[in-house]
């Protein structure tokens, strides 16, 4: 199968590349630069996507699209989230459809929102985004039914980890890593994750199995986990117990940014396990090891 990656330098598709090499998949990576670590796959040179109109000649013999080109974690405007999360994968989804090729894309759990009470989100669950990055994704995905004949399959995962991870998740890791006290040891929570590696092979699965055309997932690497078990879990990975002491939620909350660490975010991924047969192949346990491992050799 050919297959055309966007976003194939990125935390998520560098890890993808890794993985899918592996298989006898043709692949084409589109890169902003040369990528000498790419060696082993094709590469295509787009210094910016958001003006490219090369898509229908690239993806003219292609028979898949995986799309992971967007904005996650750095700073950006409404009209900046809307030119990459949007248009230009609605452009990556209309010429997949001109093709007849598969369209994969991976979404985000925030198009539900940010947090869950009684009972974990499905993939029924009402769509709410939060924040900017959260409708541009909702607004992408709600476009794709204006599309004709697009045999399109939406991942949704939760905060995904892994080497190279950043933002949020490398935070917590420093901070336990040097020893640091955390407020963390009273909040009773769920949140669920997604070790870069499972996502991968999801992503691969889906790509793979003809029913998963028209369906969406949320997906994950099992059962929840409160923060006090995530911050204890990351110390043992690390070689370093964390240190965590009680501290009332409500005024943690105050602080922006550590509601998240607070509050529950839990997804039910049940209909990919059940549809698609999909299991995880790495427990919580061994990404958490490869990501601890990654840390200690860059911090080298």
């Amino acid at each position: 199968m050919r297959i055309v990656i966007s976003g194939a330098t990125g935390f998520v598709g560098a890890a993808l590349l890794r993985s899918i090499v592996a298989t006898r998949h043709d692949v084409v990576a589109l890169v902003r630069a040369p990528t000498p670590s790419l060696d082993r796959v094709r590469q295509i040179i787009v210094p910016d996507l958001e003006v490219f109109e090369g898509w229908a000649r690239l993806v003219k013999d292609a028979e898949a699209i995986i799309h992971l080109a967007g904005i996650a974690h750095r700073a950006a405007d409404r009209p900046q989230l809307e030119g990459i999360n949007v248009r230009v994968t609605l452009d990556a989804a209309r010429a997949a459809a001109d093709a007849g090729a598969r369209f994969v894309y991976v979404s985000s759990v925030k198009v539900h929102g940010e947090e869950t009470s009684a009972q974990p989100l499905r993939e029924t669950s009402p769509i709410a985004p939060c924040d900017d990055y959260g409708k541009s994704k909702a607004a992408a995905e709600a476009a794709f039914h204006d599309i004709h004949n697009l045999r399109a399959t939406v991942l949704r995962p939760p905060l995904v980890y892994g080497p190279a991870v950043k933002a949020n998740f490398l935070a917590l890791m420093r901070a336990i890593a040097r020893g640091w006290p955390l407020p963390f040891g009273s909040i009773e929570n769920r949140r669920s994750l997604i070790y870069v590696g499972n996502l991968c092979d999801a992503i691969i699965r889906c790509l793979e199995a003809p029913q998963a055309a028209g369906r969406t997932y949320l997906v994950s690497d099992g059962l929840p986990v409160s923060t006090p078990q995530l911050c204890r879990a990351l110390g043992d990975a690390l070689g370093r117990p964390a240190r965590l002491f009680p501290f009332p939620a409500r005024l943690l909350e105050l602080y922006p940014g550590l509601r998240r660490l607070t509050r529950s975010l839990e997804v039910d991924d049940s209909a990919i396990r059940s549809e698609l047969g999909w299991r995880p192949p790495y427990t919580f346990e061994e990404g958490l090891r490869a990501t601890a491992e990654w840390y200690r050799v860059q911090r080298r």
